[in-house]
């Protein structure tokens, strides 16, 4: 059982929550009353001129769903560290949507500056979906350039990438930029009518929650002689912590991130523990292939988390909770206690729907920023990667001030250190 002072304490956590995402809306929408935010003018009829920064298979998935999100939506410009990326993606987007796409030759930059090349451009609406290690910095450029962001998960992968994150989400506010998430769990109709219910007490005061992402093996690229090791790293840029933060950061945030959610806060510590059971050999880089994290939230509430890419194994991608008055299968959009429910309506498809609630927010002039909240899920898997790197237990306030600084100093197309497995009891925290 919680004790009296612990709920006392989380509700007087979640009003907080409450209180202070209230005020930063009304903040907000104060500013776009006195025309101080970059909007677009009058719903649905005012051009969205969208830059896409990452044309992998993430990217140009986001550019097919924003220029279906809403009529007036053009693609324009393009950015991606390899030429043959975006030359993919581009023919790819003309393909399916010629006439939604106005990127000529001069619209697409390559290399590890083409990013800043688009952010100049005349955009309005900017997609970030390259490898997670550079999303700190792009977000960094795109808030400091004014320019209104949709951000892929996860939005850093060490402490420094998510300090940086958090000091662009305050500048985004004072100036009133929209920025969106590509957490989508938050715009999909099942999860948002499942998270009322929870909020309204179905279950009661939650007590436990676990969250699993296991599945199997991903995909790898075998490596080409005319590679360097660091186009090696980029083009497998899953296996390498420096750009994905291990498969808990890049995968296992959608998870970590609905308990945040249904709990109205972040976990205070982890400890955790994980390995290279299966994936061991130099081609899978140095990221583990399982993790187990046991999270703790500030009122005593417990969440066991579990992901796995291994084959043969059985699988979950799902999400429950535990209350003073039942039960709920996140993911399933069911609960069962007191009154039963099931969410009786359809699903609707939340990869659209994320880019069409950014954009009529935009246009509506209504100010969005996701930022904070996935900036605190990326800290959550980032936490529990470290202290299961480590065998030791971190606190938030630990893995938010580490000076563990993963991304390179310099950014060359030549050698790079291929960094070692982390060694839990000897692997240090920074």
């Amino acid at each position: 059982m919680i004790k009296q002072n612990q709920k006392e304490k989380s509700t007087s956590t979640r009003r907080d929550f409450l209180r202070n995402s209230t005020a930063a809306v009304f903040a907000s929408t104060i500013a776009a009353r006195l025309g101080n935010v970059p909007y677009v003018h009058a719903a649905g009829s005012d051009m969205i001129r969208v830059g896409l920064i990452g044309c992998g298979g993430r990217g140009t998935g986001a550019a097919d769903q924003v220029v279906r999100a809403a009529p007036n939506v053009k693609l324009i410009a393009m950015a991606d560290a390899f030429k043959d990326r975006l030359d993919e993606s581009r023919q790819t987007l003309l393909k399916n949507h010629g006439d939604k796409i106005d990127v000529p030759a001069d619209r697409c930059f390559v290399g590890f500056d083409a990013y800043q090349k688009v952010i100049a451009s005349d955009i309005n609406y900017v997609i970030l979906a390259t490898p997670p290690g550079f999303r700190p910095g792009h977000l960094k450029a795109a808030v400091e350039a004014g320019k209104n962001i949709f951000t892929e998960k996860p939005v850093a992968v060490d402490g420094p990438g998510i300090r940086t994150c958090l000091e662009a989400y305050e500048e985004a506010k004072a100036k009133g930029l929209f920025i969106g998430a590509g957490t989508q769990r938050h715009h999909q109709t099942g999860y948002l009518e499942t998270l009322k219910q929870i909020h309204g007490g179905a279950i009661g005061e939650i007590v436990a929650a676990r969250c699993y992402w296991n599945q199997g093996s991903i995909w790898k690229k075998d490596r080409q002689s005319t590679w360097s090791d660091m186009e090696y790293q980029m083009r497998n840029w899953y296996y390498y912590t420096w750009l994905c933060g291990d498969h808990i950061v890049e995968q296992h945030v959608h998870n970590l991130d609905v308990i945040n959610w249904a709990m109205q806060a972040h976990p205070v510590r982890a400890l955790g523990m994980g390995g290279r059971q299966v994936r061991t050999g130099p081609e899978y880089g140095h990221i583990y292939d399982h993790f187990t994290v046991d999270y703790e939230y500030e009122n005593g509430v417990h969440m066991m988390s579990m992901c796995r890419q291994i084959d043969n194994c059985d699988n979950s991608v799902s999400e429950a909770l535990v209350g003073t008055k039942g039960t709920c299968q996140v993911n399933r959009y069911t609960i069962k206690g007191e009154k039963n429910w099931r969410f009786p309506g359809k699903d609707n498809d939340a990869y659209l729907q994320e880019h069409t609630d950014l954009i009529e927010s935009i246009r509506s002039a209504k100010p969005v920023n996701e930022l904070k909240n996935v900036t605190e899920s990326t800290l959550t898997a980032i936490m529990g990667r470290m202290s299961a790197y480590t065998g030791k237990m971190v606190t938030w306030d630990e893995a938010l001030n580490s000076h563990e600084d993963l991304f390179p100093k310099e950014l060359t197309w030549g050698k790079m250190p291929f960094p070692t497995v982390a060694m839990p009891g000897q692997t240090q925290l920074a």
